[in-house]
């Protein structure tokens, strides 16, 4: 019986490379694992990671990247102009504030930040010094109400407070509606 040298280094060869094509064949198949969820425009991994396959289903959009969130601004005052002594949200005299507010509160909602919210109330120089701080008090509680019935979590309002009539805005007359305001600071606290 004569065996040839040239066939067992391809029978080593074909014994090394079956496990190995078994393998890429595998990673190939793997490559039809994808999804689509239906809210979804594109496929993404099972890491909900954006993908697109090259055998993928033709009938899908490429899968897109959102847009990311604009950070949440560290301050933000919303001149809600609060009817004389008044404190409720029903009680603003400009829409176009509350409108702004909400704005504010959807991006709060969407940043991946843990944002810790602190509301300041301000008042014009109307009244005593303690009347003019129970006041900002029940304005900025008035907001801290809105925020929590609009999604945002209570416990992320860390504080709320008043300054009353001091820190009036300059340049402002000091008894204007601008100054019935509430000041809102955020601080990530991821």
């Amino acid at each position: 019986m004569r065996t040839s040298f040239t066939s067992i280094p391809l029978a080593i060869a074909l014994a090394i490379a079956a496990p190995l094509a078994a393998h890429a064949s595998d990673a190939y198949n793997n490559e039809h694992f994808w999804s689509a969820k239906p809210e979804a425009s594109g496929w993404t991994t099972k890491y909900d990671e954006c993908w697109q396959s090259l055998h993928g289903s033709s009938e899908l959009s490429p899968c897109v990247e959102s847009a990311p969130v604009a950070a949440v601004p560290k301050e933000f005052t919303v001149r809600l102009h609060f009817d004389f002594d008044k404190y409720h949200m029903n009680n603003i005299a400009k829409d176009s504030e509350l409108q702004r507010l909400d704005n504010y509160i959807d991006q709060v909602k969407e940043t991946p930040a843990h944002e810790r919210i602190s509301l300041t109330g301000y008042t014009d120089a109307k009244g005593s010094d303690e009347y003019n701080y129970q006041l900002g008090q029940r304005r900025a509680e008035s907001v801290q109400q809105y925020m929590v019935s609009k999604g945002i979590p209570a416990q992320d309002i860390v504080s709320v407070r008043s300054r009353g009539k001091q820190d009036l805005l300059p340049g402002v007359d000091i008894y204007s509606v601008e100054q019935r305001r509430v000041k809102i600071n955020a601080e990530d606290g991821s």
